[in-house]
């Protein structure tokens, strides 16, 4: 049976000679290699293959092709097969070159592209092939065809089954959702056995969950579900990007480290489907893959984790920090680090709430793109998170409507998503308009929405919504002694009002909060960037100012504070871990 289809055109004779044999020495056992000269005879072959109903797993192209471009060419590849990457073929020459970058940074913007890939040069090019194996990588999470996908059969979209896939999406494992009374689910269940109940999840070891609880599942997929022992250097409270970089740095700084979350792993980036302008990363990488990675990282240095653990309490005695879980029992710890970030707001419109997991989505697109192929999808939101959900869904849906209630997509969304919305041609952007009602039969038919300038109500057929409208912390469960600001964001460093409620000498370091000991990093901290890198960049820091904290714990036996000396002449409260102690 012959496998996907890998199609490379290039003009150059030479360098589409060496691509063909890079790609058929390399990936010619599983794959079909169509390589071709004339941009006509691909896109006749593009064609050929959709109305077939072969799969195309990656389009190449050179952007210098007789009668079309080479982007011109990917984006009709795009047309015809919407889950394909594309690549654009490019001599090592032109990396650097502005018009070449423009170029490119033009082509991903419309959606042409997925990237650029460098032709090989000599055999074999593992750089070539690192690009060729990752979009690779990419187009099989997107189909969900990977080796290791967990498959959830269940009686309905909604329930149940819509929790568990909820639950695979913050675990970032990849998954696939079938009806029992589908093709695929009948086998399933069939191989499942007689009395199993619904929802069912197959594993890619070949083992079945019936109605499996949210522990049962982290267990059986390989998470640790509670800590192995109670007493840590730090516990980090929250297992998104600021969590996991604290984790990464404590860890590798050779301090017992514990990371405790409800969920599980990469927070909201993991509803990212696309982070491109994240240091290092000139392909971008999807906040699934970039939680992955850094929890394999953490582990790999020695961090602990308790997944399907909810932090319930915090306090401070006199030997020390100690935090209670939700699955029993009371960590004890030498500092804490916050990093619960944000949980997005509900829309509270009876009808819609109803329909969440059918058609209703709180969050990106990452799981249910590939439902929405050929639909007509609703993103309700204004800030990176909602364009970049747009984006992605764009690429398997008929028509993708983004509804802003603020009156210019500036206002909240990077230069770059800006640039790349606008462009983007099955996307529609409403701009001061909100979602007033909506509802359906099982499952979402209908939205109405309200133009905030006239008060005007229209009724619109959709398939889908998703809405991502802003968060609010996770903050209710901390003690009144860690301040916070109106809206429940922790209060760090120099935002710490002056007042005699911090009971040490020396003034709170840049990101600890009123109690001493306790930092907060990420979204969860009052003023926060609200970005991945910035998170990033804050729980590092974090590991950072440790060292000062612990150098005062060996100043101080048992972490037990000195009774307070503050200066209230000066107010300002000092970030600097290098001042110590007044």
């Amino acid at each position: 049976m012959p496998g996907p289809v890998l199609v490379a055109v290039d003009e150059d004779a030479g360098a589409l000679r060496e691509v063909e044999a890079e790609l058929r020495d390399r990936y010619g056992r599983h794959y079909q290699i169509v390589c071709l000269r004339s941009p006509a005879d691909a896109l006749a072959r593009l064609e050929g293959f959709a109305a077939q109903g072969e799969p195309v797993a990656l389009v190449l192209a050179g952007q210098e092709l007789a009668g079309m471009s080479g982007t011109e060419l990917l984006e009709s590849a795009r047309r015809l097969h919407p889950q394909a990457r594309r690549g654009l073929l490019m001599p090592w020459g032109h990396v650097g070159d502005r018009a070449t970058g423009e170029t490119i940074f033009e082509a991903i913007a419309r959606g042409w592209i997925d990237h650029y890939v460098i032709r090989p040069s000599g055999s074999p090019d593992e750089l070539f092939h690192q690009a060729i194996t990752g979009l690779l990588a990419e187009w099989a999470e997107a189909r969900r065809s990977s080796p290791y996908t967990i498959r959830v059969v269940g009686e309905s979209w909604s329930g149940r089954a819509y929790e568990l896939r909820n639950v695979l999406g913050r675990c970032a494992l990849p998954h696939t959702f079938c009806l029992a009374d589908s093709a695929d689910g009948r086998a399933l269940v069939a191989a499942a056995g007689a009395g199993v109940k619904f929802p069912v999840v197959a594993l890619p070891d070949g083992t079945f969950l019936s109605d499996p609880s949210n522990a049962d599942l982290a267990r059986a997929a390989g998470s640790p579900v509670h800590p192995e022992r109670m007493q840590f250097d730090l516990v980090i409270v929250g297992a998104g990007p600021a969590g996991l970089s604290a984790a990464v740095y404590g860890a590798s700084e050779g301090f017992s480290t514990l990371v405790v979350d409800e969920g599980a792993l990469g927070g909201q980036a993991t509803l990212s489907p696309l982070i491109r302008n994240y240091l290092g990363f000139p392909r971008g990488v999807s906040g699934r893959r970039l939680a992955q990675q850094a929890y394999e990282q953490a582990w790999v240095f020695g961090a602990n984790f308790a997944f399907m653990q909810e932090a319930t309490g915090l306090q401070r005695e006199d030997d020390g920090l100690f935090v209670s879980l939700s699955g029993g029992g009371r960590v004890r710890t030498r500092a804490v680090v916050l990093a619960t970030g944000v949980s997005y707001r509900r829309l509270d419109i009876p009808q819609i709430e109803e329909l969440n997991g059918a058609g209703v989505y709180y969050g990106g697109p990452a799981s249910e793109a590939p439902a929405m192929t050929g639909r007509d999808v609703y993103v309700l939101g204004g800030a990176n998170s909602a364009g970049q959900a747009a984006l992605h869904l764009a690429r398997y849906a008929r028509s993708v409507t983004l509804v802003v209630r603020a009156g210019s997509l500036a206002e909240g969304m990077s230069h770059y998503l800006v640039r790349e919305v606008e462009a983007a041609p099955k996307l529609n952007v409403r701009l001061g308009t909100q979602i007033t009602g909506g509802g359906g039969d099982g499952w979402l038919e209908r939205l109405v929405l309200r133009d905030q300038r006239d008060g005007t109500e229209q009724t619109v057929p959709t398939d889908a919504l998703f809405l991502m409208i802003g968060g609010h912390p996770h903050t209710g469960w901390l003690p009144p002694g860690i301040e916070r600001d109106e809206r429940g964001f922790v209060l760090t460093g120099t935002d710490l009002p002056a007042s005699r409620s911090w009971p040490l000498a020396r003034r709170p370091f840049l990101l600890e909060s009123s109690m001493p000991g306790v930092l907060a990093v990420g979204d969860v901290r009052h003023g926060s960037a609200k970005r991945v890198a910035s998170a990033v960049g804050e729980g590092s820091v974090a590991v950072q100012l440790l060292h000062g904290l612990f150098a005062m714990d060996r100043l101080h036996p048992r972490g037990r504070p000195r009774d307070p000396v503050v200066d209230h002449r000066h107010p300002q409260i000092s970030g600097d871990p290098a001042e110590g102690v007044r």
